[in-house]
């Protein structure tokens, strides 16, 4: 028997579908958040900017890539604020754009070495 089939026919939550419907408005526009967390390169600019601010130049060298591609994906995260910029000069230096972009990194990491 497959445990993912209900075993009788209805729906069991009926009472409770309005509340839980509403409830959904709670995680809309998740999707984008894990979509940003779900590229490896993103990944790797949010791990590099978490132990110290980097420039685009620092970044592209550092994931030994080119730098359209590293400030693609910096005006991606910086959309879905997880990052944050500062201008010195001609230069422009990224960093996280608070803890709770750290906290995410840490929960899937341990996330990820406990299921392995």
């Amino acid at each position: 028997m497959n445990e993912d089939i209900c075993s009788q026919f209805g729906i069991s939550c009926q009472d409770k579908a309005p509340g839980l419907r509403d409830s959904l408005l709670d995680v809309a526009g998740l999707s984008e958040l894990f979509k940003a967390l779900a590229d490896e390169s993103r990944i790797k600019i949010l791990y590099l900017l978490s132990q110290q601010e980097l420039c685009v130049c620092d970044l592209a060298f550092l994931l030994e890539t080119n730098l359209p591609a590293i400030s693609h994906h910096l005006r991606f995260l910086r959309t879905l604020n997880l990052v944050r910029s500062r201008r010195d000069g001609k230069q422009v230096f990224y960093t996280l754009s608070d803890s709770h972009v750290l906290e995410l990194l840490q929960t899937a990491k341990n996330h990820y070495i406990e299921k392995l």
